[in-house]
């Protein structure tokens, strides 16, 4: 008998692969930017390419793309729009700052 799984149909290239485990590297709280993605992901020049698959991350959940910005500090984009993912970086900091000893 054949296993159903929900998310049997989702296909990522190597690429995305790469792309995404780069991003659930990033620790809670912190952000890096899209060139870094593109480094960790063996391709430094494809930073339109690292933006493209965060784009369509079907996962955002759990593959926490609202931690990744511009290189110069700004937000970038986000699909869920910036002003939820100001409100997630946000939330991380003040979760950051309540568990700290």
């Amino acid at each position: 008998m054949a296993k159903n799984y929900m998310f049997s149909s989702v296909r990522f290239s190597d690429f995305q692969k790469k792309v995404y485990r780069a991003v659930l590297s990033i620790p809670l709280g912190q952000v890096r930017s899209y060139s870094w993605i593109a480094k960790k992901a063996g391709r430094p020049k494809a930073t339109r390419a690292v933006g493209t698959a965060l784009k369509n991350n079907p996962f955002t959940i759990l593959i926490p793309c609202h931690r990744v910005i511009k290189t110069d500090g700004s937000l970038g984009g986000y699909s869920g729009g910036l002003r939820k993912k100001r409100e997630l970086l946000d939330l991380e900091k003040k979760i950051i700052s309540s568990v700290k000893i």
